[in-house]
């Protein structure tokens, strides 16, 4: 018999034995469970670390969209070279927008009920630099925002504050600032009827629910901090550069400022997505590396059952080696068809989650993906070739390594032992 490893004739038995029918060997149902195990394994991996990675782009995406990836305080901000330090700011290299912002809590009252909200005075330069609001307008426009005397009477709320409120386009929202003025029995709160010119939904509920935004100078008038502001925002061409980008933006802020970022504010919140998604792969892994432990059985049971046939060819010539790679092929087979099938089975749901979500929403009647508690409307998902790659490597690694014991055990097996009772 030919010498050559992996040669055609190992081949050809290996793939015979893979397909032993239950009357020949009862093995059949084994490794059909182990290729099921292994291919359902690898698809759950792949799915749902395309979910929590898409989910954590989805997230930075829109935070960094609707917030600042850098912030400048401190009290050069109002001093009367605020002006020069906006333009430093705008000519750091890799900032793309600097943008001027008063904020503060309030009160929202509409015809359906009373509820707090952010209000964040931007101008409408700055909304207009915003493409998360001003391309994601549902009802009404920019048209009139930030015009008129100290920037008009005209706000922007998110679409669940509206729906909350029970207003549109259109209508009047009456909006309470607890920074009122002082009178002889304290402070009295200031309200204000404002029209709604716009009404924005960028998808993530914790912003739709709260934020106002109104003309920067309507809210400096409106909170009593007339030429003041609370802080400048920045973003830059590349949030993931921000370290890279800092030291020349404090250099361009000036002594006595304080700069911080967005890893600052939500570091915390990134870093338990971070944890969680860690503690998931591993978890998951071990899970496959479980179904690969299934082809031990069947490969044992296997060799068991082909005892004769091991002697047989063990005495027409067979090397152990042989023997060894024999096995090892048959069980080694169904890891790869296993993993094979997982990666297309997981794949192809990451590419159609959104379809069916639909149908499953369709047939259930209930939200798979509920905005109030994920703060997404729709299922993020996003399939990373390097995850698909450890994915694949490691269910082919647990898959290799669960073969190589029964069948180093097959190709130690006596010939004259096998055949002594035959």
């Amino acid at each position: 018999m030919s010498a050559h490893a992996f040669s055609g004739w190992e081949r050809a038995v290996a793939w015979r034995y893979l397909r032993t029918k239950r009357k020949n060997g009862g093995v059949a149902l084994i490794s059909v469970i182990s290729f099921i195990g292994i291919a359902l394994a690898v698809a759950t991996l792949i799915i749902v670390m395309s979910v929590m990675n898409g989910f954590r782009i989805e997230l930075l995406s829109r935070i960094l969209g609707f917030n600042g990836h850098a912030y400048v305080s401190g009290p050069m901000i109002n001093g009367p070279g605020r002006d020069d330090l906006i333009a430093r700011l705008k000519k750091t290299p890799g900032v793309v927008s600097v943008m001027p912002v008063v904020e503060s809590q309030g009160l929202a009252i509409g015809p359906a009920q009373v509820t707090g909200a952010i209000i964040r005075g931007v101008t409408r330069a700055d909304v207009a630099a915003t493409p998360l609001v001003a391309n994601n307008l549902k009802d009404g426009s920019l048209k009139g925002y930030g015009e008129g005397e100290y920037g008009g009477d005209m706000v922007l709320l998110g679409a669940r504050l509206a729906e909350m409120l029970g207003v549109r386009a259109g209508d009047a929202v009456t909006i309470v600032s607890p920074e009122g003025g002082a009178t002889a029995f304290g402070t009295s709160p200031r309200q204000k009827a404002y029209t709604v010119g716009g009404i924005f939904s960028v998808g993530m509920s914790q912003y739709d629910a709260v934020y106002i935004y109104m003309p920067l100078e309507q809210a400096q008038l409106f909170l009593g901090r007339e030429g003041f502001i609370d802080n400048i925002e920045l973003k830059v061409d590349d949030p993931d550069r921000l370290h890279e980008l800092r030291p020349q933006i404090e250099a361009a802020a000036g002594p006595g400022a304080i700069v911080t970022d967005w890893r600052d504010r939500d570091q915390s919140f990134f870093n338990a997505l971070q944890v969680e998604r860690s503690t998931m792969r591993l978890i998951l892994l071990l899970i496959v590396a479980i179904a690969a432990m299934n082809i031990i059985s069947g490969l044992v049971m296997l060799v068991k059952n082909k005892g004769r046939d091991i002697a047989i060819l063990r005495t027409m010539g067979a090397t152990q080696g042989s023997v060894m790679r024999i096995f090892f092929m048959s069980g080694a087979s169904i890891g790869v068809f296993g993993t094979i099938a997982g990666l297309l089975i997981g794949a192809l749901f990451v590419i159609y989650i959104d379809p069916i979500q639909s149908i499953v929403e369709a047939v259930t009647g209930v939200a798979v993906f509920s905005p109030d508690t994920y703060f997404l409307s729709r299922i993020p998902a996003k399939l990373e070739l390097s995850e698909v790659a450890l994915i694949s490597f490691w269910s082919l690694l647990a898959s290799f390594l669960a073969t190589i014991f029964p069948a180093w055990r097959a190709s130690r097996l006596d010939p004259v032992e096998a055949l002594r009772y035959e």
